[in-house]
């Protein structure tokens, strides 16, 4: 004979209305801790980007770092790049990925060299604000330029995504004059779907 089954315990099931609640109050607490005014969100402009949960490898940066993307971002990246080659483009990947805890410990370098919050804001955004969190964002550079600086935007390489990037589902995401009061960043480009 079988036993009766005692009473069954409810599962722990968080919405993601809690884990999102979870995230925020994370970092909010980080950005604490870093020393960011509490209203950084309200005057930056930019939405609180949630770390990507599944990413896959786009292969080495220039630094021979393995970066990784979300694998939508993935696929496009790839199409994107395949495009740009066969027209003699070579773009090269700067970085990809970041998680909140890369992004803090950024911050955490510019300040212990002396850096003031207010310039490292014109440059990076806050942990939990950057769109690398997401696994959509690349910085890109191509040879003969120096990685993240804005004479990238001389070259055949910028010309080429300016013109077909949106093709496969990317854009510039803090071109001059940008809201958010990020520095213009010819390299950033944010998959955002086709």
């Amino acid at each position: 004979m079988l036993a009766e089954p005692g009473p069954r315990k409810p599962a722990i099931v968080s919405s993601k209305t809690e884990i999102i609640a979870d995230y925020q109050s994370h970092i909010s607490d980080l950005l604490g801790e870093l020393g960011f005014p509490p209203d950084y969100a309200d005057r930056c402009n930019l939405p609180l980007q949630v770390e990507a949960d599944e990413l896959c490898s786009i292969g080495p940066d220039i630094f021979h770092r393995e970066q990784s993307l979300s694998p939508e971002a993935a696929q496009a990246w790839q199409a994107m790049c395949a495009a740009a080659a066969a027209e003699a483009v070579e773009l090269q990947i700067v970085s990809a990925f970041r998680s909140v805890a890369y992004q803090a410990d950024i911050v955490r370098r510019k300040l212990e060299q002396g850096q003031c919050l207010t310039d490292i804001l014109q440059v990076s955004a806050a942990p939990g604000y950057s769109e690398h969190h997401s696994g959509r964002a690349l910085d890109l550079t191509t040879p003969g330029y120096e990685p993240l600086e804005p004479e990238f935007e001389q070259s055949a390489a910028f010309a080429w995504l300016t013109a077909n990037a949106s093709r496969y589902g990317f854009s510039l995401s803090y071109p001059r004059d940008n809201p958010h009061g990020i520095a213009y960043e010819p390299w950033h480009w944010c998959w955002r779907s086709v």
